[in-house]
C-alpha cells in the first residue's frame, strides 16, 4: 500500500469506518475524493487493511477463534492471488509456507495512529512472507546455455593427429587412373582407438546415383586380396576440400596400406580395384 494513503489520517479513518460499522453517503463521496488522490492504488488490499485496522482497539480481549479462523483464512486467499502472478513466471520450487498472520485484539477505537501502527505490522508480516518468497521463485529461473557446436572431422582428426600416440599419417599418392590427377591429402589413423580420417583435396565430385568411393585397408595379417571395407563416401560439388570419417567394418590389426577405389553406388564387397585413385603406405609419425 502506497506510504502517503496511510498518512491521511482522515481517509483511514474513513476506511476503517466503513469496514467496521459502514459509513453515510456523504461520506462514501468524501472518502471516494480522497482516494482520487492516490490513483492507483489497490482497492481490495485496502479493503482488507481497513478490516484489519477496524479489529485494533484498546481494550485488549482474545479474539474469538471463529473471527481469528475468518482472519487467517483472508489473509491465505490475498496471499494465493498474489502469488499466482508470480508462478505464471516462475515454477515454484520451494515448499509450500502459512501465511504470517497476527492476532490483533478487539475493542473500541480510539484514534487512527495505532491503527497506523497496527497496519504498518500486519503489512511487513505479509511482505516479509510474500516479497523475499518472489525473489527466490523470480531468481530460480535460468536461462539454458545454448548447446555446444558439433565438432567436424576436421577438427576431430586435427584432435586425434596432435594427441594420438603412434598415429600414422600417410599421404597419398597419385595413381594411373584419369580421376587420380591432381588428388591430394593424407590419412590419419589411430590404431588403437581403431579410429581415423581421410582428407582430400582435388577428388573429384561424384554423383551418388552413378558411383561412389570406397576405402581399403590392407592389414599384414590378412591377405592382401580381401583388405578391410573402410566404407563408402561422397565428395560433395564445389567442395575444396573434404575430411571423411573411415569406418573399418572390422578390427584392423596392423594396417600397411590404404586404397580408394571408384565403385557403385552402395560399393563392394570385393574390390576388383580397377579405378583405384590414392594411395597411400602406413608409417607411424
Amino acid at each position: 500500500m502506497n506510504p502517503a494513503l496511510l498518512r491521511d489520517e482522515r481517509l483511514v479513518d474513513l476506511l476503517v469506518k466503513q469496514a467496521s460499522e459502514g459509513i453515510s453517503l456523504e461520506e462514501q463521496a468524501e472518502m471516494e475524493r480522497l482516494l482520487a488522490a492516490h490513483p492507483g492504488a489497490d482497492r481490495e488490499e485496502i479493503a482488507r487493511v481497513a478490516a484489519a485496522l477496524a479489529l485494533v482497539g484498546v481494550e485488549e480481549e482474545p479474539m474469538p477463534a471463529q473471527l481469528r479462523d475468518r482472519v487467517r483464512a483472508d489473509a491465505a486467499l490475498w496471499i494465493s492471488r498474489r502469488e499466482a502472478k508470480v508462478t505464471d513466471f516462475a515454477p515454484r520450487r520451494e515448499a509450500q509456507r502459512e501465511p504470517v498472520v497476527r492476532e490483533v485484539p478487539v475493542g473500541r477505537r480510539t484514534g487512527p495512529w495505532p491503527w497506523l501502527a497496527t497496519a504498518a505490522s500486519l503489512l511487513l508480516a505479509i511482505g516479509a512472507w510474500y516479497w523475499p518468497r518472489q525473489s527466490v521463485e523470480v531468481q530460480q529461473v535460468r536461462v539454458p546455455p545454448p548447446p555446444p557446436e558439433p565438432v567436424t572431422p576436421s577438427q576431430e582428426r586435427d584432435h586425434l593427429l596432435a594427441h594420438g600416440a603412434g598415429v600414422i599419417n600417410a599421404a597419398w599418392s597419385n595413381t594411373e587412373d584419369p580421376a587420380s590427377a591432381g588428388v591430394t591429402g593424407d590419412v590419419v589413423w589411430d590404431n588403437a582407438a581403431q579410429k581415423g580420417y581421410m582428407r582430400f583435396t582435388g577428388l573429384a565430385a561424384n554423383d551418388p546415383g552413378k558411383f561412389q568411393y570406397q576405402l581399403w585397408i590392407f592389414d599384414a595379417k590378412q591377405d592382401e586380396r580381401y583388405p578391410i571395407d573402410g566404407g563408402v563416401f561422397d565428395v560433395p560439388a564445389g567442395a575444396t576440400e573434404v575430411v571423411v570419417p573411415i569406418d573399418a567394418k572390422i578390427t584392423v590389426a596392423q594396417p600397411v596400406m590404404f586404397a580408394v577405389t571408384i565403385e557403385k553406388p552402395g560399393g563392394v564387397v570385393v574390390s576388383g580395384r580397377e579405378h583405384i585413385v590414392a594411395l597411400a603406405k602406413a608409417a607411424a609419425g
